[in-house]
């Protein structure tokens, strides 16, 4: 046999090589973003036909937080969680698709034009977005970001707006640009910012003033369109409501329906003291304001009331592809839910419940009503 010889230096210096670098390979790709991201897809959804039943009851449940306010898109119910997103079945609750970040907490979501906006925080900023398709989950973009741990999503058509109290900005929901983003004036800080058809509203408050000021900044370019001063003392309640069609604030004892236009005042709700039980919603032409357990409706151009009806929750406008009966909204109230004209609040129809937990807003998609709360959404059919 051949004397064993030992191998040359060089081999042992390469194959020690070899082994480092491999170890830390596998250390880094552990500790990196695309180790910590779990992610499935599904096809387009077919979205159901038919309508909710006469008589419905419970037929699945999910927790969420955080959740956006539109959680029905693309045939699919969207709902976030501490590091992702899942999309639902909305007639049995089952997964369709889920995108996961192990390794970073959840700042916001938001839904519009079919599309998923999720922002995530790695450290104590939230610096990373992500768009995902909201019928099939596949990614549409990514992009890094610089936000406030505090920042608050919202969006409209177009427009995904990211808020603090001391800036805004917005972002194009399709193409990941970011549009603008306006620091709060000197001495000021923003306390609410909605985004809606009308653009992107801010409430300020400011050192130098006790007025609250409603400003209605373009949704596109940033710029002012008008900026009203509403008078408030400094334990007044504030919050803006909504900016579809008109700007819907509470201030103190009172909701004010503003113009979208020019930020004239078109009508005043009374709100009894110590109420906090107010929301706001728009569907089409319509402004419907909840106190309590009645809703109010008003014509977004001119204030006038249409009608009134008893409600617990608010409806969820749903894309034209979704609505159940389109031209339609639907109202939780004490009874179920009530199907009723948009115009004229006449009832169209009604799927009795009982024990309709109150404060939600429910989305009708197909032969299922979805009805989101604070922290989860339930399917009835």
């Amino acid at each position: 046999m051949p004397p064993f010889r030992r191998p040359p230096l060089r081999v042992w210096v390469w194959t020690a090589g070899t082994v480092a670098l491999v170890l830390i390979a596998a250390l880094l790709w552990r500790g990196s973003d695309a180790a910590a991201t779990e992610s499935t897809t599904a096809p387009p959804a077919d979205v159901p036909s038919g309508t909710p039943a006469g008589a419905v009851s419970e037929a699945w449940s999910a927790d969420g937080n955080p959740l956006p306010e539109r959680i029905v898109s693309e045939g699919r119910v969207v709902v976030g969680s501490e590091h992702g997103i899942r999309a639902l079945d909305p007639l049995t609750g089952e997964e369709a698709w889920h995108y996961t970040r192990s390794n970073a907490r959840m700042c916001g979501l938001t839904v519009t034009d079919g599309v998923a906006v999720a922002v995530f925080a790695t450290a104590d900023r939230c610096d990373e977005a992500v768009a995902l398709d909201a019928g099939t989950g596949v990614r549409e973009w990514t992009r890094s970001l610089d936000l406030a741990g505090d920042a608050v999503l919202d969006s409209t058509s177009a427009i995904v707006l990211a808020v603090n109290p001391t800036g805004v900005l917005t972002l194009d929901p399709t193409g990941s640009g970011i549009r603008w983003r306006q620091a709060a004036p000197e001495d000021c800080r923003f306390v609410d910012a909605d985004t809606g058809s009308t653009g992107v509203v801010v409430l300020q408050r400011c050192e130098s003033s006790s007025d609250v000021q409603v400003r209605l900044l373009d949704g596109f370019a940033g710029s002012e369109h008008w900026n009203r001063a509403l008078p408030a003392a400094e334990d007044d309640a504030v919050r803006l409501l909504g900016a579809d069609g008109a700007v819907t604030v509470l201030v103190g004892d009172e909701v004010r329906m503003l113009s979208g236009p020019d930020g004239a005042e078109l009508a005043r709700l009374p709100v009894p003291a110590g109420t906090t039980d107010v929301e706001q919603v728009t569907v089409g032409p319509v402004s419907l304001v909840r106190v309590d357990d009645t809703v109010t409706v008003r014509d977004t151009s001119s204030g006038a009331v249409l009608w009134e009806a008893p409600a617990v929750g608010l409806p969820v406008p749903a894309d034209a592809k979704d609505a159940a009966r389109p031209g339609s909204l639907v109202l939780p109230d004490r009874d179920g839910f009530s199907f009723r004209d948009v115009a004229t609040g006449a009832e169209l129809s009604r799927s009795a419940i009982a024990d309709l937990p109150p404060g939600g807003t429910a989305s009708a998609i197909g032969p299922a009503v979805v009805l989101r709360s604070d922290d989860g959404v339930v399917g009835y059919r």
